[in-house]
């Protein structure tokens, strides 16, 4: 894996997020020029983010993997390594993922006796509806669905779903020495979390149940001395499939005052976890000396598109920690057990 190391260290010196398009077209092109050529590549692109698949359109097998990271420090595109660590934006999340999963289908793709698919995209972080949505809306699909996000090589099987919800409240603006002249659009919100945030708490400890995190609550208002007469607040919102209905009693559990506007949406994802190809998975990482058991998600990702057309996509990972975090890193020695176990995998489905 020295020379796959190499590359990610190249690969996460890009600055490949949203913001920067040269960037994110730089991270496809180093993978795609990895994988080498004598593939079809068909490229896609969509709200300004490019993605490629590389392979058929409608291959037995697609391995997914994003490109795209979140900002972070300009530090933390300087790759480091120390010991069987690896340190750097998108080294877990999941740059490394994608190099073994480019070597995996680099290798084996003219071998197998069924059609494979390398799917790269570099618009996941911020929704996935320009990479791996538009190219499913556009009749990309599969029989089953590897996506290279990080597991340590645990099956996942089951993620949230997610919301991005901006609730807003209108008052009435008045000098702020005479309050009762006015009225509070910022308390309105502040109320509306509130209860929100009662209905949903912050868990202490992991649990599958629905969470909202408050991202943001501001004002038009550039002066200490006037009451507010609007006010907006951010939610990011991940939910359980018992609470798909959600959003519809949004504005109910928000309160008097309150609107809701829905500005991106994602349906859980799921697999059926006695399906054939997941239990081959699992064994797959049993080889290995990994115990492959089932896994739950609590972030959103791309599977969700493939799941909602009923094709079986699960996340299936290298180890490591601290995504979107200062100190994310690769665990290095997971990667050769992961190519070896997606080897594994890929093969395994020819005897039937």
């Amino acid at each position: 894996m020295e020379e796959l190391v190499d590359a990610a260290v190249e690969l996460i010196g890009i600055r490949s997020t949203a913001d920067r398009p040269d960037d994110l077209q730089r991270a496809l092109d180093l993978v795609v020029g990895l994988v080498g050529p004598g593939f079809p590549v068909r490229r896609f692109s969509s709200g300004g983010k490019p993605s490629v698949l590389i392979g058929p359109p409608s291959p037995r097998v697609v391995l997914n993997a994003h490109l795209d990271v979140v900002p972070g420090e300009a530090s933390q595109f300087a790759a480091r390594r120390e010991g069987d660590l690896l340190y750097g934006r998108g080294a877990h999340d999941m740059k490394c993922a994608a190099l073994v999963m480019a070597a995996v289908f680099r290798s084996l793709a003219p071998k197998l006796p069924y059609p494979l698919a390398l799917q790269l995209v570099t618009d996941e972080e911020v929704g996935g509806f320009d990479g791996t949505g538009h190219q499913v809306a556009q009749g990309v699909t599969a029989d089953f669905v590897v996506i290279g996000e990080q597991s340590n090589l645990r099956v996942v099987a089951e993620s949230k779903g997610i919301m991005q919800v901006r609730l807003t409240a209108t008052g009435r603006t008045a000098h702020a020495a005479y309050p009762w002249l006015g009225s509070n659009a910022l308390l309105t919100i502040l109320e509306a979390v509130r209860r929100l945030m009662e209905r949903f708490p912050v868990p202490s400890e992991e649990v599958w149940s629905t969470t909202v995190n408050v991202a943001k609550i501001e004002t038009g208002n550039t002066a200490f001395n006037v009451v507010p007469s609007s006010a907006t607040a951010w939610l990011d919102i991940r939910f359980v499939p018992s609470d798909a209905d959600l959003f519809d009693r949004l504005g109910e559990i928000a309160g008097p005052g309150v609107s809701v506007h829905l500005d991106a949406m994602g349906a859980p994802h799921h697999a059926d976890p006695s399906c054939r190809e997941v239990r081959l998975l699992q064994e797959a990482a049993e080889s290995v000396g990994f115990d492959g058991s089932l896994l739950r998600k609590h972030g959103s990702a791309d599977g969700r598109f493939y799941s909602a057309r009923g094709v079986n996509a699960v996340i299936f990972g290298p180890g490591g920690d601290g995504q979107h975090g200062p100190k994310e890193y690769v665990d290095l020695r997971t990667l050769r057990p992961y190519h070896d176990a997606l080897t594994g995998f890929l093969r395994s489905l020819t005897a039937g």
